[in-house]
């Protein structure tokens, strides 16, 4: 195991126990542009790397009561499939590792930048979910089951892709869909439905050959100690003070990989 990566997985999952945010907006992008990974072998293992991480959150939420089990069915009604297919079509299409680079790193770039432009605005976006007029409104009383599996349809085919959108995207989506939850609930929910899809889409992964073990035990070693330590330091710090710093090293980063 390189001590190296077992740093890297302690800072990522430090940040992680102090933000909340899902550890593929930075541990994928950390592996590709700072480690030389090559982007389908990095989704290959930081899905794994997530299931296995977010197994304890989910369980701690579940033990709370900070889960709503409707949703999270709702959720992988449409991720699960979606995960299956996106594999089964890498599978089938052949890509070439010219083509699948391009495409991973593309999808990660735009997820990175999607959920910067999550995170700074998060407040509004709940603001206009709460407003009692409009097409927001329409879709609570008309289509909100139909709108939870679409949405848990998009987000299995990007966290299928580049690892990312289980977190930051998944949690703004269900803030969306249903603004009078419990922000607990809400966070809960999100975890709770992420750990099923990071596992499929994982296992998915090692199926066609795109995780590294080794690597995985090393970022392992790291980073549950690190979310440990950082979730007992998430109430000395304000997150009106971390969102924007992360959103700026999110942005940063997306741009980087578009650029790259």
């Amino acid at each position: 195991m390189d001590y190296i990566y077992t740093v890297s997985g302690f800072l990522v999952g430090l940040i992680v126990g102090v933000t909340g945010v899902g550890g593929g907006s930075l541990m994928t992008p950390l592996l590709v542009l700072f480690f030389g990974i090559s982007p389908a072998k990095a989704v290959g293992t930081d899905l794994l790397y997530a299931a296995i991480t977010k197994s304890l959150g989910g369980w701690v939420h579940s033990r709370n009561g900070t889960v709503d089990w409707k949703i999270a069915g709702l959720l992988s009604l449409g991720s699960l499939p979606a995960a299956l297919f996106t594999i089964a079509l890498f599978k089938y299409l052949g890509l070439d590792e010219t083509t699948l680079k391009g495409l991973i790193t593309s999808v990660l770039s735009i997820a990175l930048l999607l959920t910067a432009v999550a995170l700074l605005f998060k407040d509004r976006i709940l603001k206009l979910a709460q407003r009692d007029e409009g097409a927001v409104s329409v879709l609570h009383h008309r289509h909100l089951k139909a709108a939870t599996i679409a949405t848990g349809v998009v987000v299995g085919v990007l966290v299928t892709i580049s690892s990312i959108g289980a977190g930051v995207l998944g949690t703004v989506a269900l803030l969306f869909l249903y603004p009078r939850m419990a922000t607990a609930k809400v966070v809960g929910t999100d975890i709770a439905h992420a750990v099923p899809l990071t596992a499929v889409a994982g296992i998915g992964h090692m199926a066609l050959g795109t995780v590294d073990l080794v690597l995985l035990g090393s970022l392992l070693l790291g980073s549950l100690p690190g979310i440990y330590i950082g979730s007992h330091l998430s109430t000395r710090v304000p997150e009106k003070v971390l969102r924007p710093i992360l959103a700026t090293m999110l942005l940063i980063i997306g741009t980087r990989l578009v650029l790259n």
